[in-house]
């Protein structure tokens, strides 16, 4: 592309197309974005995130699948997902599972997924506690694939390949009693031979957390830039556009939407974890440094206030009986329009959480 062609966007336009794109607008009960999944932690903000896009959860299945974390998926979407999750090479195998405690076994590449799905799905016959699933699993993998516990007494699967494993061994995942518990998928499909359709998934990234760069991606998916580039769309199939003076991409049908795009005035309460957050250019989505720092807390961390195609504030809601109570901590300012679109929206959140009740303050 010759500099006369070059197409500059500005941190407003990326913002305002990504906030169409994932159908805040709730004109949909199954947005788009659903390709993705929605993640699940802590348990239950995954039907908040969907909640927040007016979508139905009819047909979604929660299972372990980007980088090993628990995402509610279309059922229909399973299989192959489960192919364009699966390593391209072994490269990429040991870059998404290399840790301290499994240095030798990561080397396996593909072999370490192989093994630990082939065990998952002689193991997880009916629904079984998480715990005793690990400790079948574990006694069935390569030695090198497990580590000594002290606490425990006895050798663990990796957890980082445990999970990531768990959608190759076709099993579903669901919170029973304060604890988690495995069980088959009720959709059938065989351990993945290779990787197949990868570039949807990147496309999909770039569609609704773009314009991005294959770095960007790669840390979505848990690995490197290199396994990325491998299945990154031909030049035909993205538009490249200039953003902060970065060069990055999005796909080429998207790019009218892109270059119109324009902030609409909706209020909306994102959950941890939505998929709006999952950008990995969080400089862009919320500029100030101590708010980042408060929005994605490495554990525990809070929701996000979401006024137009800005991160307005944080929130945080506790139960109190069959009411809940709601605290939302605005980075500035909000507008007595806004505070009034905040009662429906904490209103929608009570609902999806069984609350009878919402009860809103904003902390000083």
């Amino acid at each position: 592309m010759s500099s006369a062609q070059r197409i500059e966007v500005s941190r407003e336009q990326v913002l305002a197309y990504r906030v169409a794109s994932h159908g805040f607008d709730r004109s949909s009960p199954v947005p788009d974005v659903l390709v993705m999944g929605a993640q699940d932690t802590p348990y239950g903000s995954a039907k908040l995130a969907l909640a927040a896009r007016g979508a139905s959860l009819e047909g979604l299945q929660l299972v372990w699948s980007f980088r090993g974390a628990p995402h509610l998926h279309r059922r229909t979407d399973l299989p192959a997902l489960a192919a364009a999750l699966w390593p391209v090479d072994d490269a990429d195998a040991t870059a998404r599972i290399s840790t301290a405690v499994i240095k030798e076994g990561a080397r396996l590449g593909i072999e370490a997924f192989r093994v630990t799905a082939e065990a998952f799905r002689e193991v997880v016959t009916a629904p079984m506690p998480k715990g005793e699933v690990s400790g079948a699993v574990s006694a069935a993998v390569p030695k090198s694939l497990t580590y000594w516990c002290g606490t425990c007494g006895a050798r663990h699967i990796s957890g980082l390949l445990f999970q990531q494993a768990g959608i190759f061994g076709a099993v579903g995942v669901r919170p029973e009693g304060g604890r988690t518990v495995l069980a088959p998928l009720d959709v059938g499909f065989p351990v993945p031979d290779a990787a197949s359709g990868t570039t949807e998934l990147v496309r999909a990234y770039l569609r609704f957390l773009g314009p991005a760069t294959p770095a960007e991606v790669a840390k979505y998916l848990g690995t490197r830039p290199t396994a990325v580039k491998t299945v990154w769309p031909g030049p035909d199939d993205l538009a490249e556009v200039w953003l902060n003076g970065r060069k990055t991409w999005l796909p080429a049908s998207e790019l009218d939407a892109l270059l119109s795009a324009k902030s609409e005035g909706l209020v909306r309460l994102l959950p941890p974890g939505d998929p709006f957050l999952q950008a990995r250019d969080r400089e862009l989505v919320l500029p100030d440094r101590s708010s980042q720092k408060e929005l994605w807390r490495a554990i525990g961390g809070p929701g996000a206030l979401l006024v137009g195609s800005e991160l307005a504030g944080t929130w945080r809601a506790k139960a109190a009986g069959r009411k809940l109570d709601l605290t939302v901590t605005p980075f500035g300012p909000l507008s007595s329009a806004v505070r009034g679109e905040l009662e429906a929206e904490a209103t929608t959140v009570a609902t999806t959480r069984g609350a009878s009740e919402a009860r809103l303050h904003f902390a000083q």
